[in-house]
This record gives C-alpha cells, sequence and structure tokens, in this order.
C-alpha cells in the first residue's frame, strides 16, 4: 500500500489507513521515506535505450506470455510489486553499502592516527638520541624506541650510531636493547653482528656476546672467534665469547 500511496492510485479509505498508520508507527514512516526516495530516483533516473535485438527478444517473450494467457493460463503480473522489491532490494543495498564505506573510513581513520603515533614517536627518538643532549636523555631516547613496533632505516642507523660510538656505556646498552627488539628484521641482524667487530668496552661487548645466543645467530661465530683471538680482549669478554661459541657451534 506505500508504494500505491505513493503513486497517489489509493482510495480515499485506504490513503487514510495509511497515513494514520504514518502517524503512529515510526518504522512504518521511515520504510515511506526510504521507499519515496528511492522511487523518486528511478523516476528521476535517465532512460536507456535497449539494443535492437534484446528489445525483439522481450517483445517475442511477451507475444508468447500473451498467448498461453488467452489459452487460459493464469499469469501473475504485478507491477507495483516488482516496484517494491526493486526499491526494498535498493535500500537494503544502500544501507549496506553505506555500512562499508563507514567501516572503511573508520579503519582509514585509525591507521592514519597510529601512522602519526609511530612518527612523532620516531621524531622524538631522533631529537633525545641525539648527542648534543644528556646521557639520562640518551637514554630516554634509546628507550623510546622500545614504543616502536617495526623500525624503519632510519631509527636502525640512528641507534646502531649510538650503540657503537655514544661514549656512555649505559647509553650504548640502551641502544643495544632497543635494537634487540627489532632482531628479527635482516638488517638489524646484520648491524648486530658487524658490532661485535666494533664494540671496545666490555659491557658491552659481553651484552652483545649474550644477545646473539639468544637470537641463535649462526653467523656470529666468525666475529666471536676474532673476539676470542684478539689478545687486547679482556679475560671475561673472551670467557664470554667462548662460551657463546659452543652454544652456536
Amino acid at each position: 500500500m506505500l508504494i500505491d500511496y505513493i503513486d497517489g492510485t489509493l482510495s480515499e479509505s485506504d490513503r487514510a489507513k495509511v497515513e494514520q498508520e504514518l502517524a503512529n508507527n515510526g518504522d512504518t514512516y521511515r520504510l515511506y521515506e526510504q521507499l519515496r526516495d528511492v522511487i523518486f530516483a528511478m523516476n528521476k533516473s535517465k532512460k536507456l535505450e535497449p539494443r535492437s535485438g534484446m528489445k525483439a527478444s522481450f517483445e517475442q517473450a511477451l507475444r508468447e506470455e500473451m498467448s498461453k494467457q488467452k489459452e487460459g493460463k493464469t499469469i501473475l503480473f504485478r507491477p507495483a510489486i516488482y516496484r517494491a522489491a526493486a526499491a526494498i532490494l535498493l535500500v537494503i543495498t544502500g544501507v549496506a553499502i553505506g555500512n562499508w564505506i563507514s567501516k572503511n573510513q573508520q579503519r582509514e581513520q585509525q591507521i592514519a592516527a597510529l601512522e602519526k603515533e609511530v612518527l612523532e614517536t620516531k621524531r622524538m627518538m631522533l631529537m633525545m638520541i641525539d648527542n648534543q643532549q644528556s646521557a639520562s636523555q640518551r637514554i630516554q631516547g634509546a628507550n623510546v624506541a622500545l614504543r616502536i613496533t617495526k623500525a624503519d632505516d632510519e631509527v636502525v642507523s640512528a641507534l646502531v650510531k649510538t650503540m657503537n660510538e655514544d661514549p656512555n656505556t649505559n647509553v650504548r646498552l640502551a641502544a643495544l636493547e632497543a635494537l634487540s627488539k627489532f632482531h628479527e628484521q635482516p638488517h638489524v641482524r646484520k648491524a648486530l653482528i658487524e658490532s661485535l667487530a666494533r664494540q671496545k668496552d666490555p659491557v658491552v661487548q659481553i651484552a652483545l656476546i649474550q644477545l646473539m645466543v639468544q637470537m641463535k645467530e649462526k653467523d656470529a661465530v666468525k666475529g666471536l672467534e676474532n673476539i676470542i683471538e684478539d689478545s687486547e680482549t679482556m679475560k671475561a669478554v673472551k670467557d664470554e665469547a667462548y662460551t657463546g661459541l659452543l652454544k652456536l657451534s
């Protein structure tokens, strides 16, 4: 009846019933608005002319159906019903598409927020880890890196430089700890292995050797052998390197 009401084909009594229902039932009124909008859009849409072959096929099918009707076969042909079904289908499709778009927009907003947070964290780390800052600030800068899920080349380079060159042992240890979080990344593993040959601070050397063992890094074997063979290496470091060598071999 809503379709006929919108089309203006209802009798006065039926029209009054529909209007009473619309006034008393919010769900019915919302359905009425949706159907009205869809039917209005359908009526305003551009007409498409079918191809000649399609038009001929339709006319042939129509003639066959009319022939069946003349033979006494019942044909159910209710344009209003088809229009109602099409309108409802369009409403449902519109709602589904709207929900999909809304979810995608929310997901994009969440991703954008995360990317902004990662960028801000990275900027904070790079600023605090600079040598011009105090040792305590540089340690905090290395600890900030622990909040980063995946380190890019810039972050890794800054932490590797700090681990290898910072004048403060505690700062180098903090940088090493931060790098250990990203040890699954190939370029981080490579930087840690190369650092074995550069480290001269015994505390950092021992921590780095222990990390190699935890990582089960077979490629560190050569570096450990060099540490053991180096006459300038402290005995405690050599002992740790020898233990690590046994575990990795």
